[in-house]
Formats: C-alpha cells, structure tokens, sequence
C-alpha cells in the first residue's frame, strides 16, 4: 500500500514539476523522494522545492561542482576532514570548530558550503549517485574561543542543508560544547525545521559518548574522540568532483 502512495506521489510530483515549466527527465525516484519526504509527502510543494533546486543549483554552480580554485580562503584552513564511511555507510564529515573564523567573503563561504557538502556526498558514491545518499556531520568545539563564534555561518549552513540537500542528513553531532556557546545554539536552533533538530544530538555525557562512537564506528573516528582513525583533511580526500546532484 505504502509503494502505491509514493507511486502516486511521485507521478503527480513529476507532473506538477513540468507545470512549472521545468522537468525530472534526468532525475531517479530516490532523488525525488528526497523532496517529497522533505515537504510531508505534498506533491505539489516538493515539485516547486525541486523547481527552486534545480534553478538556484544552475546559477549558483553553473559548472556542476565547486572547484578548490573558488574557496582558496576556506581551504587554507583546513577546518574540514573527510573521514571515509560509518557502520552505515553514511560518509563521516569533521568541522573543527577552533579552526574556523567568520568568513570576510560570505560569497566565498556560500561556495564553501556547496564545495564541501558536494565532496562529502561524492565520497560515497559507488560508480555513480543513487539520489538517496546522507551524510553524518560532525561539528567539534573543542578549544574554541570567542573568536572563533559565528552564529551566521550555521544559520547560512543549515538554510543550505534543508532548502538544497533535502533529506541528505543523517545524523549530526555536537561534541565539547563550551557553555559560552549554549547562547548561540539556542539562537541557530530557532532556524532549524523540526526533522532537522530530530538528527541532532549534542553528546554531553559518557553514555551519549559511547553511542556516538557506536553510531558513527570506531574505524573512521581519530583517536581523539575514542576511534582508531586520524584526522583527514578534506582536501587530501579525492572524489570525482562532476558526481554530485545536491
């Protein structure tokens, strides 16, 4: 019964997608059901979310992907490591919190964000993308100072993640917050849909530690958080950069 729901919904999204003037053509049912579980299963917003997809991904990343050569100022810092897959398969991304500093070029950080969330997802891909791959983001603030603070860029990420990489979350942590930036996660939290607050878990105690290690694998993780793994920084990482479709 279920498949015969997202069968309906996914002919009716497909027809009300070229009402827009616009086309699936290229696009696999895992792609659009991405949009559909993203907009509560309602054809007709997930056929204009995919619409407004299709046509900021054309201006935004005319060229299919964001080439290192456009965020030279992001890369510099290597606040980014790319840690291969977790038990589930999911691909495992750090932000090192200490490592980052509001971005004076917020165009720069905005191609950052596409260039890394982009590269995450195409480390997954097997020969090619399914369109139903997520990922498992991790965000360390451990050593971090004031200055380091920058409410914005999570604002601006997690816009991203929920009006272009519907569904595309998995799980995302939280670890060593500092009490200074409780203050700035109840500000960034007041912008996050409710599905995305759900995969969110600051881990703040040793039993939240231990089911963190366990969710994510011991294998991908640095030793530092109780893994067997090192830092790998993402641009060490190689992927075929044209993969990824957001």
């Amino acid at each position: 019964m279920e498949r015969a729901h997202e069968e309906l919904a996914l002919t009716q999204m497909r027809k009300s997608v070229e009402k827009l003037g616009s086309s699936t053509e290229s696009f696999g049912d895992p792609t659009l059901m991405r949009f559909l579980i993203a907009r509560a299963m309602d054809p007709e917003k997930a056929g204009k979310m995919f619409v407004q997809w299709r046509q900021w991904r054309a201006a935004f990343v005319p060229l299919g992907y964001i080439p290192d050569s456009e965020v030279p100022d992001e890369l510099e810092a290597r606040k980014i490591c790319l840690q291969g897959l977790s038990k589930n398969g999911f691909p495992v991304m750090i932000v090192r919190g200490c490592n980052h500093f509001p971005a004076k070029d917020q165009l720069q950080f905005k191609k950052f964000l596409v260039h890394l969330l982009d590269k995450t997802l195409a480390s997954s891909f097997k020969g090619g993308e399914i369109g139903n791959e997520k990922l498992i983001g991790i965000l360390d603030l451990q050593h971090m100072s004031y200055k380091n603070i920058d409410a914005r860029a999570l604002i601006t990420g997690a816009q991203f993640l929920q009006a272009y990489y519907p569904e595309r979350l998995a799980k995302f942590y939280l670890l060593h917050m500092p009490l200074f930036f409780v203050a700035v996660w109840k500000l960034v939290s007041r912008f996050l849909e409710k599905a995305t607050l759900e995969k969110i878990m600051i881990v703040s105690n040793e039993e939240e530690r231990l089911q963190f290690i366990r969710e994510v694998g011991e294998d991908v993780l640095p030793e530092e958080y109780g893994g067997n793994s090192n830092f790998v920084a993402m641009q060490d990482v190689v992927v075929n950069p044209l993969a990824v479709e957001g």
